[in-house]
C-alpha cells in the first residue's frame, strides 16, 4: 500500500481488526520512510458495478459517493454511525447481489430511499428532495402528505 504522505510503496501493517459489523477489515499502517501512520479499509467486492445515469451516461459505482449522500441526509439526526454503516453495507450488498453489473441510478435511488424511510423520515425527505429534484415548497407538501396515513373520518 502506497504511503499517502511520501509515496513510499513499502508500508507495514501494525494492526488489523474487523470493522463495519464484520463486512470490512480496518488496518492501521506505518510508513518506515517518513514515519507516517494511516488507516485503510478492505472490503469484499463481489463484482464491479456500473451506474447508468438518467441521461444514459455510464460511470463506475462509487461507494464513497453513496456514503456521502446518505451522511448528508442523516446529518444532525439521531442515528448512530454504526447503524448508518450497516445500512450502507446492506445497500451495497443488495446491489451486488442483484445479478446485474449495470444498475440504473433510479434503482439505486429507490433502494436508498427505502432504507432511509425505515430509519429516519426526516433524512428520507431530505434525500428525496434532492433525488426527486424538488423545485418549490409545494413539492415538499405533496411528498410529505403521501407519507402521512389518511385521516379516518369520525362517526
Amino acid at each position: 500500500m502506497r504511503c499517502p504522505f511520501c509515496g513510499n510503496i513499502d508500508t507495514q501493517v501494525k494492526d488489523s481488526r474487523p470493522a463495519e459489523d464484520h463486512v470490512a477489515i480496518r488496518r492501521r499502517r506505518f510508513c518506515p520512510a517518513c514515519g507516517g501512520r494511516f488507516t485503510t479499509y478492505e472490503r469484499v467486492q463481489l463484482r464491479d458495478l456500473v451506474v447508468i445515469k438518467s441521461n444514459g451516461r455510464r460511470e463506475d459505482f462509487d461507494r464513497d459517493k453513496l456514503e456521502r449522500s446518505i451522511r448528508i441526509a442523516l446529518q444532525k439526526r439521531p442515528v448512530e454511525p454504526e447503524r448508518m454503516d450497516q445500512m450502507i453495507s446492506g445497500i451495497v450488498r443488495r446491489l451486488e447481489s442483484m445479478g446485474e453489473t449495470d444498475i440504473p441510478a433510479k434503482t439505486i435511488g429507490e433502494i436508498v430511499m427505502e432504507a432511509l424511510a425505515r430509519i429516519d423520515t426526516v433524512a428520507y425527505v431530505r434525500f428525496a428532495s434532492v433525488y426527486r429534484n424538488f423545485q418549490e415548497a409545494g413539492d415538499f407538501d405533496k411528498f410529505v402528505s403521501e407519507l402521512r396515513p389518511p385521516v379516518q373520518p369520525e362517526e
